[in-house]
């Protein structure tokens, strides 16, 4: 095997770059960790294509949306489907997944406190024989995929068999008191200390005991409003309204409070397990408040009582996610209009903003602006020049390989032609050491293998493949332009880079391109690089 780096040209760019590995005749493989130096900050930030995206899709399970298919599927078959669903998550260029665990006041994991969903057996309480989050968890970091865990915090569901079958131990039968029903639905009363109290403990028992990525809420705080129908919240109203200046003043004050609960719960038990929220994309309009947007729809602020703007002033979020799910040019909410609002908002603040799609609205009948393979791409060459967007989140999957896969195949060549790293958490210490043992082959069929030594704390691997020209630049890292893949930290981490063979691999003077590989730890933090290395040409 021939390694990347001469002595001398490793010593050369050793302080930006990194520590050679020990390539010396008879000298043992070395890290480097030492000496390594990470990849420098200018570099990501000047890159002209950032390297740091979310791409994330919502997998939806109530009502069986997108998975299970139907219920009463056995173990294998759902498991087969499970994997089905991430593998197009990550054939469609995505990096993470947001997985529906909670969808109406139950569990798709297995639980203590609250009984399995019946979207999995068709019957609240019953054991579909596995743990699907234990299992969504693993598939998807194998596949480089982050998972973050979905919670719906307060709905119990609709009209019969929801409100009907409740099992014997859901928190709705067991506390009758702190249901309120609301047209068809249920609701477990946000007024009400102690419901705060028990969803904050079902979402740290899931951060507790699963190796998630994030933990997300929806828009479902208090009810959409309902034509001729009030929220019988009087009693919690009665006995915990105290000063409030107003009833609905007093019922924001009992969303902040969960968010902000949450978010420090998950702060003291896991920092690197990210927290964010998916609102109704108007926060106000304009004509109700001098900051709100200029539009003219439902206000998230007065409806759901989600503010959202409170939230990134307080820090007690980490992301938002918007749902902006009209086009631009509608005069109602224009996503050319919602987008730099929200953008404005997060601007300075330490959130982080990714848009809300709506993958489900492609080819909506009568809708002329959602006809044609572009309109997903259309929304994104947008959003996607406005620095303080970090990528986005498509609702749902069904739709991603459905009623939108042709708009999906669009916006990867348009969009995702590369891959992304996932947005990095904040207060992590350290980084991962170096990848050591790094070797490129190629393959009989022109594909070349790369292979490394596993890190130890790697939640994943990047791999770059630079040219021979670009290869001592250390800015050569720093954004997208370079990145060929994302890999699940495995026992035996390895690559197989398909647009590297024989007729495609040597760059124009002839020469083959060198391979990076670098380790990202729980925080997504990335390590500095290790040695890189040739690909090796010999007969096997």
């Amino acid at each position: 095997m021939r390694r990347l780096l001469s002595w001398a040209a490793t010593a050369a760019i050793l302080p930006v770059l990194a520590a050679c590995t020990g390539a010396q005749d008879g000298a043992e493989p070395d890290t480097g960790a030492a000496d390594a130096r990470p990849i420098p900050a200018e570099c990501e930030e000047t890159a002209d294509v950032p390297k740091r995206q979310m791409r994330g899709v919502w997998l939806t399970t109530v009502r069986n949306i997108d998975w299970p298919s139907e219920p009463g599927l056995d173990a294998e078959e759902q498991r087969d489907e499970l994997r089905a669903q991430l593998d197009d998550a990550r054939d469609l260029g995505l990096n993470a997944v947001f997985f529906h665990v909670r969808p109406t006041a139950d569990a798709v994991y297995a639980s203590d406190k609250e009984p399995w969903a019946r979207y999995l057996t068709g019957e609240q309480g019953g054991d579909p024989g596995y743990d699907p989050l234990e299992f969504a968890v693993e598939e998807a970091h194998a596949r480089g995929l982050e998972l973050h865990a979905w919670f719906n915090p307060y709905r119990v569901g609709w009209d019969d068999p929801d409100l009907e079958g409740l099992a014997d131990d859901h928190p709705a039968v067991e506390h009758p008191d702190w249901l309120v029903e609301y047209d068809d639905q249920g609701w477990l009363d946000p007024g009400l200390p102690e419901v705060r109290e028990w969803v904050t403990g079902v979402v740290m028992d899931v951060v507790d005991r699963y190796d998630v990525d994030g933990v997300h809420f929806d828009d479902y705080f208090y009810p959409y409003p309902a034509d001729g129908e009030e929220f019988d919240d009087d009693a919690s109203w009665k006995e915990h309204g105290g000063d409030a200046d107003s009833r609905d003043a007093w019922r924001r004050s009992n969303v902040d409070a969960l968010i902000a609960d949450v978010h420090t719960a998950i702060g003291e038990s896991k920092p690197w397990v990210r927290f964010g929220v998916s609102p109704f994309g108007i926060w106000r309009n304009s004509d109700s408040d001098a900051d709100g947007s200029d539009t003219e729809g439902l206000e998230s602020y007065s409806a759901q009582y989600a503010d959202t703007r409170e939230w990134i002033r307080e820090g007690s979020v980490d992301y938002l996610v918007p749902q902006l799910y009209w086009e631009r040019g509608f005069s109602t909410a224009d996503y050319e209009v919602l987008a730099p609002w929200w953008a404005e908002e997060v601007r300075g603040t330490g959130v982080d903003l990714y848009i809300g799609q709506a993958a489900y609205r492609v080819g909506e009948d009568g809708e002329k602006a959602w006809k044609g393979d572009g309109v997903l791409a259309r929304q994104l060459d947008y959003s996607g020049e406005l620095p303080e967007v970090g990528g986005d989140v498509f609702f749902s999957m069904q739709d991603m390989r459905g009623r939108a896969e042709g708009a999906m195949e669009r916006l990867r060549e348009d969009h995702y032609a590369l891959p992304a790293l996932p947005p990095e958490a904040q207060g992590g210490e350290g980084r991962p050491d170096p990848v050591g043992g790094l070797q490129a082959a190629l393959g009989k069929g022109g594909e070349v293998r790369v292979s490394w030594d596993p890190v130890e704390g790697a939640r994943s691997y990047a791999v770059y493949r630079v040219s021979e020209e670009e290869a001592d630049d250390p800015c050569a890292l720093g954004g997208r332009e370079n990145l060929v893949g994302v890999v699940g930290a495995e026992d035996e981490p390895s690559f197989s880079d398909s647009g590297t063979g024989e007729d495609v691999g040597k760059d124009g003077d002839g020469a083959w391109p060198r391979y990076f590989v670098t380790a990202l730890d729980r925080y997504r933090t990335e390590g500095a690089p290790g040695e890189g290395t040739e690909v090796d040409l010999r007969e096997d």
